[in-house]
């Protein structure tokens, strides 16, 4: 049985503010792990901890249909009134994770070589990189299990404790990063350590809590948990946003390539500019959290009424967001790239391009909110589908705009962000007349 509910900017806002404060604190851990690590006074080891977080940055990212997959699922069943069914989802999609996250251990060594053979870093940085990818591998399990925890949580409309849980991770992280390094001085193995012991105690805490939630008894039938048509739609899912993130992935790492060619001013000027987009997706991606919860309780309540309102909100509320972040880094983005670069030649090429940069956050609007909406819907492959075409038109810009340098690999990936979300705004009419009619 379903039953409508109320959507207004308090909803939104409920859901939303949770997961920016999440998206904004994170960076913190990053922060600390390089100033611990940069204590020890080896550049080596400070690369060679880069490059490994790179990897595991990526891998993990590659793996986010663990998160968006179970929070529609989750929220469609939460719309649907069956909680059978959301008990269901959280335990297939643990066992998921559990069994990508072996088989990473599993194959750690030709992944190892594989993966670092093609950074080329010079010999010290890369062993640096393999023992620390060696020792925090181990975490793959567990963080891949929180990725779970946190979209089941968000799934139920219950983003503080989802915010919880990453606060937990994340300062357990820090504490024992500084320990381990500083203090028991392990080096480099210590930042890893800490990173599987943080890992673990968040799956932990979130167990425990889901626990709590569903009244210390699963109380899930076995015809439930293995159907086989829930099954087989869950791996559907999961395989189609896998794609669509791989074409995600292979965007940015292209245009990090492109970058580099240009030379390692250009590269470090890029980097520089590239902070203003990730702070312009904090916000944004905290929107799309808020369309995955509430477009899938909508659709598992089949009310079309409620999917639409919910829609209207979050583009206007992203349009809003967009433009403040724009407007804000052409006011305060030259004093910024100053902060956070001394060499005067960076400097340069960067407030050449910070105009380019700065647009960035509104021209991603659209694909921001629509990913969130069509994950929350789980039309996962026309989500896909549209994402590699996005792509493709990003490769085309980019060969079409050669002789702009770097200002036409701009031009480039700001044409993938509008691009993404044009196409995907074109495609919904026809996919919200699909949205089942409440009986």
């Amino acid at each position: 049985m379903s039953e409508s509910f109320a959507v207004g900017n308090r909803q939104i806002f409920a859901l939303a503010g949770p997961a920016m404060l999440a998206n904004v604190t994170t960076p913190l851990l990053g922060v600390v792990a390089t100033a611990t690590i940069g204590r020890l006074g080896d550049a080596a080891i400070l690369g060679g901890v880069a490059m490994a977080a790179l990897v595991f940055d990526c891998m993990f990212w590659l793996f986010g249909f663990l998160r968006m997959g179970t929070v529609a699922l989750t929220a469609q069943a939460f719309g649907a009134r069956d909680p059978g069914e959301q008990r269901a989802v959280l335990v297939r999609a643990l066992i998921t994770a559990a069994a990508i996250g072996l088989a990473l251990i599993a194959l750690q060594a030709p992944m190892a070589t594989a993966v670092f053979d093609i950074m080329g870093g010079s010999g010290s940085v890369t062993d640096a990189a393999r023992q620390y990818f060696f020792i925090r591998l181990w975490s793959a399990p567990f963080a891949l299990g929180n990725y779970v925890m946190l979209g089941w949580l968000v799934g139920l409309a219950r983003p503080l404790l989802a915010l919880a849980i990453q606060i937990a991770v994340n300062v357990i992280n820090m504490a024992l990063t500084v320990a381990f390094v500083l203090g028991l001085d392990w080096g480099i193995s210590g930042a890893a350590f800490a990173a599987v012991i943080a890992e673990s105690c968040g799956l932990i805490i979130g167990l425990a809590i889901a626990w709590h939630m569903i009244g210390a008894s699963l109380d899930l039938k076995g015809a439930i948990l293995f159907d086989a048509g829930k099954i087989g739609r869950m791996l559907a899912i999961n395989r189609d946003i896998m794609i669509r993130t791989a074409a995600l992935i292979a965007a940015f790492l292209f245009f990090t390539a492109k970058g580099a060619q240009a030379g390692d001013v250009t590269l470090a000027a890029n980097a520089v500019l590239h902070n203003f987009t990730l702070v312009g997706a904090f916000f944004l991606d905290g929107l799309a959290n808020a369309a995955e919860q509430l477009c899938g309780r909508a659709f598992g309540a089949r009310d079309r009424a409620a999917f639409g309102h919910t829609v209207r909100l979050i583009v206007v509320w992203g349009f809003v967001f967009g433009a403040a972040a724009t407007a804000i880094f052409m006011l305060i983005g030259s004093p910024l790239i100053d902060l956070m670069t001394a060499s005067p030649d960076v400097r340069l090429v960067a407030h050449r391009f910070l105009w380019l940069a700065a647009l960035a956050p509104v021209c991603g609007v659209m694909a921001f909110c629509f990913d969130g909406i069509y994950i929350g819907a789980t039309w996962v492959r026309d989500m896909r589908n549209l994402m590699v075409a996005a792509f493709l038109i990003y490769l085309g810009t980019w060969w079409a705009t050669l002789p702009l340098g770097n200002t036409g690999l701009w031009i480039a990936i700001l044409s993938f962000f509008i691009a993404r979300g044009v196409l995907q705004a074109a495609r919904y009419p026809a996919l919200a007349r699909t949205i089942p009619a409440r009986t």
